[in-house]
Parts: structure tokens; C-alpha cells; sequence
């Protein structure tokens, strides 16, 4: 007979266990591997998403399943092995007046701990470690346990709908997945070793491009190498030496009216032909963007463009700079080597102080430094950033503290920020 009650009490501690499991497999399981599942033809993995499509009625089920089991063990474990263990603490010489009692505080205590570990602990962390594949095997059960506990189901899923909009939460919480969400499962891949280091970057990479400006990708204006139409062919060909580029936007007398592209493979192929430099007649058409267009719709103008080359211009129409196809895959993939020794945006220095790049783009900034910056902003660059919060241009020396860092400008361009000096403020000096 004892060993009857001790299967019926260890049984219910075991459902008690599964029910967790299910509950914390189906909440916590990815929705695409889900779907990916269910669009494969595993009924578990849509019986898995129905019960992640409505959490109330689910939760409910499982809270009514729990909640009978806890009575259930509580009751039958306290009031069997309760009595036999205080009878046998009597026969043992232990007063009667605290047999009893002894023996059902013992067995609520053990029975308790046996609940904690096998009915909550140990299941959930099972669920934790594969909740896609555990959703799917307790998605059937799950769905006909509900089926069954209907009427109940549908009064605690109705009577907790109504204090929600009495305290004021009318929406139902969508699952979405933030930016947030996924730079941690991408550092979390990067640290198993799922993805190599360089793939995280490349993935970062694609994420920030999604937030930027043209202008934050162009090459400005003061950097591009241009050919003037109205020059002599002399003029233009030693402009063709001298440059490392490819394509160049072409402009008659003034800068500030540019008409197209030039590439010097054309001019090439009919200088070979003809032996005469004309860059008027290979003057390329270029689209035209403005400098606050998002850079994934400059990629796909790039991509119509037969030059690949975009002309930036601002809201006044003055010309500005030009993006190519190879200022997207810089923002991806990084920095590519030219000529001389590469100049990256990030030097660590030995006093863990960092050198940063002016033209550093804020949003880079704002991981490498694990700040925050302004959703809504004016500027694209750290040069910017340290413009906006001096409030005027610098001279070398002049610094700013912001969220436990000290920016010092430590050379210029002329008027444009070239270097900053980011160091920790130590945590004592951080009020003052």
C-alpha cells in the first residue's frame, strides 16, 4: 500500500514538472524556428505556435494544472505519509502530542524540496537548454489539456483580460524582436564560437548602416577628386595621373555645378582610338540624392546606376560629395588598405585610453564607447558630436565629460576635428 501512495506522490510532483517545462519551453522557444518547423509539416510545431499565439489561455492551463497538483500533493503527502511517519515516531517513544505533528512537518518539508528540484528547477532549466524541440513534444498534450479544462480556462482567461484594462493595459504585448536582442545573440554566437569574430563585425556592420545617412558614407566634397570640362586636355590628363581614382565628377568653372562622371577607363579606350583627350563628350549621368537619404535606399539607387557612383547634394542644392558602392561595403566589411599605413577609426593605447577618428562615424562611437546618443540628431560623425556639445569649434586641448568619458581634442584639420582622445573619468570625479 505504501508503495502505491509513494508512486502516486511522486507522480504528481512529476506533472507538476512537466506542466513547468511546457510553460516555460513554449514561452521562451524562437517563433521562426517554430514556423520554419511548422512550415516543414510538424504538427507539434503549429500545435507550438497556436499556444504561443494566445499566452493567456495557455498560462491559464497550466496555472489551473499546477495549482490542482500542488493541493493535490499537499493534501495526500501530509495526510498519509504524515500519519504513518508520526505513528512511527510515537512507537519510537517520541510524546504523542508531537508525533503527529513532527511527522507531517517533516514529510511538508521533504515533499516541498522534492517539489522545488523535480516539480520547478530541474524542468525549467531542461526547458531552457532546447525550448524549441521541448515545445514541440508538449505542444499536443498541452493543446488537449486545454481542451479539457475549457470551462475554467475561459473564466481565469476572461477575469484576468478585465483587471488588465481595469489597471489600464489594453494592448495585447507583440512579440518583436529588437536591435538590442540581436547584438546579444550575435555576441553570444561570437563567444560559442558559432561565428567567427570578423563575421560579427560584418553583421554589426549591416545593422548600423541601417540607421545612417548618406552624408555619414560620402566622401565629402573637400576630399573628392574632380575634373573641370573647360580645363585644357593637358590640365585633364595630369589631373588623371596624379589621382588613384577610377571616376570622377565632372564640373565646368565652378565646383558647385556638377553635370556627371567621367571614369578614366573612357577616356583610356578613346585616347587609344583617336589619340585625342576629350573628357566633354564621356560625361556620364549621375543620380542625384539628397544628404539625409537613408544609406540602404542610396544602395539601391547605386545599384540602378551604370556608374555606381551617387552625387550628394543639401536642401540648398549645393553639391556636397559622392557615395559609391565601395563606401557601403567600407561601412560593412571595414577600412580596405590603399596606400600608406591603414588609419582606423579605434587605436587602444597602452594606458587604455583610445584614439579616435574625427570622421568616426557616431553610431560606431556609441558601441565602442557603450554610451548613448540621440536618436534624433543633427550630426553623423564623432567630429560633429564633439561640435554639438561645445557648441562652437575647438582648438586642440578643449574637452567635454559625457557618460563617464573624457573627449579631448587633440588635433586639427584645420577647422575639422581630425583626433579625439577618449579616456575612462574615474567614478569619484564623475559628479563634479
Amino acid at each position: 500500500m505504501i508503495i502505491i501512495e509513494l508512486v502516486v506522490a511522486i507522480s504528481l510532483i512529476a506533472l507538476n514538472g512537466a506542466l513547468a517545462l511546457s510553460e516555460l519551453a513554449i514561452v521562451s522557444a524562437r517563433r521562426s524556428k517554430l514556423k520554419a518547423q511548422a512550415d516543414a509539416g510538424s504538427p507539434g510545431a503549429s500545435a507550438a505556435l497556436a499556444l504561443a499565439s494566445n499566452p493567456g489561455r495557455f498560462l491559464s492551463t497550466v496555472q489551473v494544472g499546477i495549482t490542482l497538483i500542488g493541493v493535490l500533493a499537499g493534501a495526500f503527502s501530509g495526510v498519509t505519509f504524515g500519519e504513518r511517519l508520526g505513528a512511527g515516531l510515537a512507537e519510537a517513544g517520541v510524546p504523542a502530542a508531537y508525533a503527529q505533528s513532527i511527522g507531517i512537518g517533516a514529510v511538508v518539508v521533504v515533499i516541498s524540496y522534492l517539489s522545488v528540484i523535480i516539480g520547478e528547477l530541474v524542468p525549467k532549466q531542461l526547458a531552457l537548454r532546447n525550448p524549441e524541440r521541448l515545445a514541440i513534444a508538449v505542444a499536443p498534450m498541452m493543446t488537449r489539456a486545454a481542451r479539457v479544462a475549457t470551462p475554467v480556462v475561459t473564466l481565469l482567461d476572461a477575469s484576468g483580460r478585465a483587471l488588465l484594462r481595469a489597471i489600464g493595459s489594453t494592448e495585447t504585448p507583440r512579440a518583436r524582436v529588437t536591435d538590442e536582442d540581436i547584438r546579444a545573440l550575435i555576441a553570444e554566437a561570437a563567444s560559442s564560437g558559432v561565428i567567427e569574430p570578423e563575421e560579427r563585425s560584418m553583421i554589426a556592420g549591416v545593422m548600423r548602416l541601417g540607421d545612417r545617412r548618406v552624408r555619414a558614407l560620402m566622401t565629402p566634397r573637400r576630399e573628392v577628386d574632380m575634373i573641370d570640362l573647360s580645363a585644357s586636355p593637358e590640365q585633364i590628363e595630369r589631373r588623371l595621373r596624379e589621382s588613384g581614382h577610377s571616376r570622377f565628377p565632372a564640373y565646368y568653372d565652378t565646383p558647385d555645378d556638377v553635370v556627371g562622371i567621367v571614369q578614366a577607363k573612357d577616356l583610356l579606350d578613346a585616347y587609344l582610338d583617336t589619340g585625342v583627350l576629350d573628357a566633354r563628350t564621356h560625361v556620364r549621368a549621375a543620380p542625384v540624392v539628397p544628404d539625409t537619404i537613408d544609406a540602404l535606399d542610396v544602395l539601391e539607387t547605386l545599384k540602378a546606376s551604370p556608374v555606381h557612383v551617387a552625387l550628394v547634394h543639401d536642401e540648398y542644392g549645393h553639391f556636397q560629395g559622392i557615395v559609391t558602392t565601395y563606401d557601403i561595403l567600407e561601412a560593412i566589411a571595414g577600412t580596405f588598405r590603399t596606400e600608406g599605413p591603414p588609419e582606423p577609426n579605434v587605436v587602444r593605447r597602452a594606458d587604455g585610453s583610445l584614439l579616435l577618428a574625427g570622421d568616426m562615424p557616431v553610431d560606431e562611437l556609441a558601441e565602442v564607447l557603450d554610451i548613448r546618443v540621440p536618436a534624433e540628431r543633427d550630426y553623423d560623425t564623432l567630429g560633429g558630436f564633439m561640435l554639438t556639445m561645445l557648441g562652437r569649434i575647438p582648438t586642440a586641448g578643449e574637452e567635454v565629460l559625457d557618460q563617464g568619458w573624457r573627449l579631448e581634442v587633440v588635433d586639427l584639420d584645420g577647422r575639422r576635428i581630425d583626433k579625439v582622445l577618449a579616456e575612462r573619468v574615474p567614478a569619484r570625479h564623475r559628479a563634479a
